[in-house]
């Protein structure tokens, strides 16, 4: 749902806080409130971008798609962060590069291009905050890169899991959203929690895993592996 008022919620994010008055009054103009259920998409490889997204509450994830249609996630925006893609097609002029869908029930702040370069340009809490956006980005894509490349599968997925884990262990995902976040198919995945669970690291039911032991799961991230599974 796409709501076309300012948004009480911005005020909450910290590069926002301290805008001048007329910075404030210019955030406001054109603001738009956009409610996405999960799973719905967000943006298409291609589509040209209205403006800077910031996430109010709920995730973003940022993916791509291989040659035979596989998703693979490149990273994962959280709340208060902003989309560096979207902001570099901005400043640049140019069309967004990849697929965007609701990792959750999320709701998104839409600044203006316009008004998001006109706040660049006079806020240094903003200048700061795409900065801190783009650093970010880099590490989560350089470890998304040093899991692809130095972890099997198997080891691959422990760590997915380990990371996405609430505090009694839980992760509340399909087969198929994990796949689509490792980039590979969900009868990979499966054979993979198979293996996990024969070994008694986790425990699957519908739509969730519970992981009875992180401690042993986490020794299996740090296993030395053979070279990585093509």
């Amino acid at each position: 749902m796409d709501r076309a008022k300012p948004a009480a919620g911005i005020a909450d994010v910290a590069a926002f806080r301290t805008l001048s008055e007329a910075s404030r009054a210019r955030l406001t103009r054109g603001l738009r409130v956009v409610d996405s259920a999960k799973g719905a998409p967000v943006l298409a490889k291609g589509e040209r971008v209205s403006g800077a997204y910031v996430v109010l509450r709920g995730r973003l994830r940022v993916y791509t798609l291989s040659p035979e249609g596989t998703e693979a996630t490149l990273y994962v925006i959280h709340p208060h962060e902003t989309c560096v893609l979207a902001v570099n097609c901005i400043f640049n002029d140019l069309l967004y590069p990849a697929w965007v869908e609701a990792d959750a029930a999320t709701t998104v702040a839409i600044v203006p291009g316009a008004v998001f370069r006109g706040l660049f340009d006079a806020e240094p809490s903003i200048r700061d905050m795409t900065v801190q956006a783009f650093s970010t980005v880099v590490f989560r894509l350089m470890a998304e890169l040093e899991g692809l490349h130095a972890y099997r599968l198997d080891r691959r997925l422990a760590n997915f899991l380990l990371l996405r884990a609430s505090a009694d262990g839980v992760v509340r995902l399909t087969q198929q959203e994990i796949a689509s976040h490792l980039g590979t198919s969900r009868e990979v995945i499966a054979r993979a929690l198979g293996q996990l669970a024969a070994a008694k690291r986790i425990r699957t039911g519908r739509g969730r895993i519970v992981i009875d032991d992180p401690v042993r799961l986490a020794a299996r991230v740090r296993a030395s592996t053979q070279p990585p599974a093509r």
